[in-house]
């Protein structure tokens, strides 16, 4: 009887010995993802009474230095800008077993470059196309008259009423001749009634 008892007591330790050793491993949960940009490490559930350390490394060059925690760990990293593809590797240190530690590697691919969109080529104007003509405000204005010069006055047509004639008409050589003969023929009598008289006497 005494015996039986020692052995459901061993099994029953030993149970729970293995289950207080899983505990443990169920709950270090280390999580992490690397883009072409970026990594992002998620440890959580590390024991809230230890020093664990992590350290992240690209191509063998620091990019998260050793730095310790206590429980949980988030980080999100920003990649040096890379025209190859990189290997990114992680190390966890667990201090409460090697077990529960990480060394893993992956590798961050070259990001894409954005392809440009087409734009529009600009339209040239083609050899069929009509040349546009000047609208009229668009000619060119008419020449004015050059400063310290007068504009010529035209004459005033002889058709006008209301002006004064000036000048010889075409009846003025036959009033002078018609003077003209009525001065010699007074002239002539004169003349003829002198001769009369110096003849009487």
């Amino acid at each position: 009887m005494r015996r039986s008892a020692a052995l459901v007591a061993a099994a029953a330790a030993g149970a729970l010995g293995v289950g207080l050793t899983a505990v443990p491993a169920a709950a270090h949960t280390p999580t992490w993802s690397v883009t072409c940009e970026q990594v992002d490490i998620k440890l959580t559930n590390y024991g809230n009474h230890t020093e664990n350390t992590v350290t992240v490394t690209v191509d063998g060059k620091d990019l998260l230095p050793t730095e310790t925690f206590a429980n949980d760990f988030e980080r999100v990293l920003e990649l040096p800008e890379h025209d190859k593809e990189v290997a990114v590797r992680l190390v966890v240190v667990a201090q409460d077993g090697e077990q529960f530690s990480r060394d893993e590697t992956k590798t961050a691919p070259v990001c894409e470059e954005p392809t440009p969109s087409p734009s529009e080529p600009t339209p040239t104007p083609s050899e069929n196309s009509p040349t546009p003509t000047p609208t009229p405000s668009e000619s060119s204005p008419a020449p004015s008259a050059t400063p310290g010069t007068e504009a010529p006055t035209p004459a005033p047509s002889p058709s006008e009423p209301g002006l004064a004639e000036t000048g010889s008409s075409g009846s003025t050589p036959l009033i002078a001749g018609a003077a003209a003969v009525v001065v010699a023929a007074g002239a002539g009598i004169m003349w003829a009634s002198r001769r009369r008289r110096s003849t009487q006497s």
